[in-house]
């Protein structure tokens, strides 16, 4: 049963002091806090908390109009989270624009190590790992087609830009609390590591060595993909096998996130995954 909604009256609340100033100040990085944005993001940080996912709800900020419609949503966390409403002149200057979406919830996650996420996939797994991926958008975007080609999980090296971050989990439309997935450590160790658990490792790249529809399907595979512009190093293209999206010479490349789309579909057909 959800908590009843506590009243703010003014902005300066120290109840609400994490919501403040967010589009400048985002808590992704501190303490494995991340502010949650939206309806559908609210919905699926109570899913993840309620299955266990690794993700837990601290506090949550309404919009007054908005509660009734996210109550069934509000039931699903437990009774000790705190849910707070506000009027729209109160919740602009806790968060400092005009929040026209009204939900707000500061989420925690669990960080299990590289190590317990691999040795957790399945015996048949399908996994994302993404270098130097700086654009939020992209990686939103990213974890939006590992949800829908049906990846068990989604590596992020040190250089790419952490997925809870405000903007990319809403791009994502929340599917970063659905993947399990983990942003950390050199791309060259991540994929070493997913190589001693058995996984055949295809980099994409325009000049790739292998169409992507001729990928022969293995038990576990993993597509690995660069940012927009440098792609992947050199040093990674060159130690594993490469892939390619057939595509008009009149374009050197594909958006990072159209490319791991096309990507994933193909390979996820050729596991029998869709």
């Amino acid at each position: 049963m959800a908590a009843v909604p506590i009243t703010i009256d003014s902005a300066d609340d120290p109840r609400i002091a994490e919501f403040r100033d967010i589009r400048e100040r985002d808590l992704t990085g501190r303490e494995n806090r991340f502010i949650a944005e939206g309806t559908v993001v609210l919905r699926m940080l109570a899913e993840a908390h309620a299955e266990g996912r690794g993700f837990s709800a601290e506090k949550i900020l309404l919009l007054r109009n908005r509660v009734e419609g996210v109550r069934p949503i509000l039931e699903r966390f437990p009774a000790d989270v705190p849910v707070y409403v506000a009027d729209a002149d109160v919740l602009d200057g806790v968060v400092g624009f005009h929040l026209h979406r009204g939900v707000l919830a500061v989420g925690r996650r669990e960080d299990r190590g590289e190590a317990a996420l691999l040795d957790a996939l399945p015996e048949r797994a399908l996994v994302l790992v993404g270098c130097g991926i700086s654009n939020h958008d992209n990686a939103g975007s990213m974890f939006r087609n590992a949800a829908a080609f049906r990846a068990d999980a989604v590596l992020l090296d040190e250089t790419s830009c952490d997925p809870l971050y405000r903007k990319a989990l809403r791009v994502s439309v929340g599917s970063v609390l659905s993947v399990a997935h983990r942003r950390g450590g050199k791309a060259l160790d991540v994929l070493l590591a997913l190589a001693e658990r058995g996984f055949a490792i295809w980099t994409l790249s325009p000049n790739g060595k292998t169409d992507i529809r001729a990928i022969p399907p293995s038990a576990r595979m993993a597509l690995v993909v660069g940012t927009e512009g440098e792609g992947l190093p050199e040093a990674l293209l060159a130690r594993f096998q490469s892939a390619r999206i057939p595509q008009s010479e009149e374009l050197d490349s594909l958006n990072a996130a159209t490319a791991t789309g096309i990507a994933l579909f193909s390979m996820a057909s050729a596991m029998g995954r869709i």
